[in-house]
């Protein structure tokens, strides 16, 4: 997974900051990647399927540590989606989310849709929007589509 054309390769980034490009950084990073939105947990167990039976994958907290480690280098977000564990997903794509608070489905939006809301922030309270951790919830066109015709 290579992220903007500008941006260095994860090897050259970790090198930079004295750290070595090992498996099970690349492993987090392409669990990320796949699952899109996906919890230290649920990257953890896919990486716990990927290894097999008797195959070696880096337990839970290795996969906390490296998901910081990604985040301080810019690779990947999370966001908090509501209750529980924050999701991660690839910071190559910035987008905003989405979630029905009826079936919990996740959907990603262009950003460009908070400009005028980002910029009334800006010029009203000097509040600069972080687009890359923002989840908005209500309801999706199905569910509210269930509601209005029963």
């Amino acid at each position: 997974m290579s992220g903007p054309e500008s941006a260095p390769p994860l090897a050259a980034q970790l090198r930079a900051r004295g750290l070595r490009l090992t498996s099970q950084r690349q492993r987090v990073l392409a669990a990320v990647a796949a699952l899109e939105h996906g919890t230290p947990e649920e990257i953890h167990a896919r990486l716990r399927e990927e290894a097999g039976p008797g195959g070696a994958a880096p337990d839970t907290s290795t996969v906390y540590r490296t998901l910081e480690l990604l985040e301080r280098l810019g690779l990947v977000w999370h966001t908090h989606l509501g209750k529980g564990a924050p999701v991660y997903h690839a910071a190559q794509h910035p987008h905003l989310h989405v979630v029905c608070q009826s079936c919990g489905q996740i959907s990603s939006a262009d950003p460009a849709l908070l400009d005028g809301a980002a910029e009334r922030l800006a010029a009203d309270l000097g509040f600069t929007v972080d687009v890359g951790h923002v989840a908005l919830s209500g309801t999706c066109r199905a569910c509210s589509e269930k509601e209005n015709h029963p």
